[in-house]
């Protein structure tokens, strides 16, 4: 049986992951963000001193969501939080973290802060 869901549940996805974080103080400074080069950014957070950028995978349980992502997708991502961040020159000195929001088929949210580094 596979764990895909639908566009639209993605889509319901994110918006749950940007309130969680909006919850939690977090500003959503982007929402589905594309990069001329073809990768997408589906949140973008900013607090005081933090870019966060967020990853949402949704699918029918928070492992299988989990395996979803793959390398070449997170270089992709890379490359469009490059562009993203020299389109925002007030970002220049702020943190950049990468995180992992897993919903499973029952709405539940697992937050993976700092779940991808890059050099």
């Amino acid at each position: 049986m596979s764990g895909a869901v639908s566009y639209y549940a993605g889509l319901a996805a994110e918006d749950q992951v940007a309130a969680l974080y909006q919850r939690k103080g977090t500003r959503i400074a982007a929402h589905r963000w594309r990069g001329r080069y073809g990768g997408e950014i589906d949140l973008i957070g900013r607090t005081d001193d933090t870019v966060i950028i967020i990853e949402v995978k949704r699918a029918r349980t928070h492992a299988w969501a989990a395996e979803r992502l793959t390398e070449r997708q997170m270089r992709r991502i890379c490359v469009s939080v490059e562009e993203w961040l020299a389109s925002h020159p007030d970002c220049a000195n702020l943190n950049v973290r990468f995180d992992f929001a897993l919903v499973d088929a029952q709405g539940a949210i697992e937050i993976l802060e700092n779940a991808y580094y890059t050099e």
